[in-house]
């Protein structure tokens, strides 16, 4: 059995600093082998394109593209794309949320938000992933946020930012066809960036000024282009502020 990180190309694009530091963490606290992507030779030079020139894109460079996923193993990541192609195209390896491998850390020193007030919000790429759901708001809990559940929430939920309000890259729905065919319908549809933007909006009417925390990159690109005040869960859990 390998054990394996995933750091997910547009996570890391979107968020060099903080992907290195928690590459460094998985790595260093639980030794696991960390790749770039869930399938080998994914746009390999225009996602290196994307990172900051110098030593980011170096650490970037110098990491696996991907791995010979072999039934048995154990793949972390925090990106829910990357876990449910692996679930669909490898049967028998076990795949987990980056949240729920620090939840169980025992060792892992939480900042105190000291009683702030925020709005959970659940992705629909893993809304059928309740081990994550858990653990993240185990999270919020022991970084003493008090939170409040979207309207929509758990496996209900039907958000995932803009990326469901355009058409999906076609490798999706070939690797992943029980996620992004069978129950995808009414989803990925085309839509102007005025349409976009005025639907992102309408949702986060609901958290009014409060703070919104994500676990998902696509959640949150639409919850900033609906004005809320969102942040990452991977920004508070690991003190980055680089969003």
């Amino acid at each position: 059995m390998n054990r394996y990180y995933i750091a997910s190309c547009n996570f890391t694009s979107q968020f060099p600093e903080l992907s290195l530091r928690i590459q460094k963490y998985a790595e260093e606290r639980y030794g696991l082998t960390v790749v770039r992507c869930c399938i080998p030779n994914y746009k390999l030079k225009m996602n290196e394109e994307k990172m900051p020139e110098g030593r980011l894109r170096d650490a970037w460079k110098s990491l696996p593209d991907s791995a010979a996923f072999q039934s048995g193993d154990e793949i972390y990541s925090l990106c829910h794309n990357c876990n449910n192609i692996i679930e669909e195209m490898h049967e028998g390896v076990h795949v987990h949320s980056l949240f729920e491998l620090i939840d169980q850390d025992d060792a892992f020193v939480f900042p105190d938000f000291k009683g702030l007030h925020a709005f959970v919000q659940d992705c629909w790429r893993s809304r059928e992933r309740k081990e994550e759901q858990d653990a993240v708001r185990s999270l919020l809990t022991k970084m003493n946020i008090h939170f409040e559940e979207a309207r929509e929430h758990h496996e209900d939920t039907d958000f995932c930012g803009i990326s469901l309000l355009c058409p999906q890259p076609a490798r999706n729905p070939r690797l992943a066809p029980k996620h992004y065919v069978e129950q995808a319908e009414g989803k990925f549809l085309e839509h102007t960036e005025e349409e976009q933007k005025k639907l992102m909006e309408e949702y986060c009417m609901q958290f009014g000024k409060e703070k919104v925390i994500c676990y998902c990159h696509y959640c949150l690109e639409g919850l900033l282009a609906g004005n809320a005040d969102a942040c990452h869960l991977a920004h508070l859990l690991f003190n980055e502020t680089d969003q």
